[in-house]
């Protein structure tokens, strides 16, 4: 590893709203800062580079994951983190985007925020003098898929070359994750129900990213071509935050994209099965896959701490 990537700025920009917006070697430089930091954490290594700073985080959307490895993270970068639920603050209450943007300019070093439509984040970060951080919107979740590009680097040793087969609905996950894949020369294959695939605009732009890079990206309604020969299997749930209306009729329509012992025999041998969490056992996938010597969804989750922490440090510091 370089001993340069924690003393010099790698994303170049003032937020992190999305991979599109990143370089293959951004993304790299950033899986490399995350390897870094987390060595310093295991070794007991104090590390605090964020010592005064401030994080707001604005929450539309609940969350476990996301909250807590953000708080943390930036607890154990020798900052401090403040919980801004959108009951408590003027945003819930009709305060423009614009407006609660630059209050917070005045007060705080960064702001990170998980909200719904993707304009909104996009309106914050405009309005904002300080960098905007993407948690989670409805298009987009480039946190989720920076923390499973370290975790496939950390168990198989590299990343270009592989193949990762996504089978479940076309949502802001698989669509950082089909990018995140096709920046780094992982190829992969999408499988979801006719109406429910991802964005045609982000596969095209995925599509031509991968290209350069000498990898594929692939969308069908097949599990089994998807799954077949796959390095890494990964789910999501069927049914996201703010669907809970379909959720009835998504159970139905998904039937067939289950992650069960029969479609796995289609991975690799040596597969990881991976998820974002929360999971529902019995739905998107069964309960000895997810908590099967293949899964490493605990694992991924936890680097959320660490590929979190590369962004903090790199916009705030």
């Amino acid at each position: 590893m370089s001993v340069k990537t924690l003393d010099k700025q790698i994303i170049g920009q003032k937020d992190f709203l999305t991979l599109r917006d990143l370089s293959t070697d951004t993304i790299l430089d950033l899986l490399e800062s995350a390897e870094k930091i987390k060595e310093k954490l295991q070794a007991g290594v104090e590390y605090t580079p964020l010592k005064g700073k401030t994080l707001g985080m604005i929450f539309e959307k609940s969350s476990t994951r996301t909250r807590v490895s953000f708080e943390v993270g930036m607890l154990q970068l020798g900052g401090h983190a403040l919980f801004l639920s959108s009951n408590d603050i003027q945003i819930g209450r009709g305060e423009t985007i614009s407006d609660t943007a630059k209050v917070l300019s005045e007060y705080i070093d960064g702001i990170m925020i998980r909200t719904f439509g993707h304009d909104k984040i996009e309106e914050l970060a405009n309005a904002a003098t300080i960098p905007v951080i993407n948690g989670l919107t409805d298009t987009y979740h480039p946190c989720q898929a920076l923390a499973d590009l370290l975790t496939i680097k950390e168990i198989k040793g590299s990343l270009k070359g592989l193949k990762l087969a996504y089978i479940g609905d076309g949502n802001n996950v698989v669509h950082s994750l089909m990018l995140a894949c096709a920046k780094t020369g992982i190829d992969i294959a999408i499988a979801s129900p006719k109406g429910y695939e991802p964005d045609a605009d982000i596969v095209k732009f995925a599509e031509e990213a991968a290209e350069i890079q000498g990898s594929k990206v692939l969308v069908t309604q097949s599990p089994i071509d998807t799954i077949k020969d796959a390095d890494i299997v990964y789910a999501d749930v069927w049914t996201s935050m703010g669907y809970e209306q379909e959720n009835i009729t998504r159970r139905e329509v998904f039937k067939p994209y289950q992650i069960n012992a029969e479609l796995i025999k289609h991975a690799k041998p040596d597969y990881l099965f991976m998820h974002c969490l929360p999971a529902h056992r019995g739905e998107e996938v069964t309960g000895e896959i997810i908590d099967g010597p293949n899964s490493v969804v605990f694992h991924q989750a936890g680097n959320r701490l660490h590929a979190q922490k590369a962004v903090l440090v790199d916009l705030l510091s």
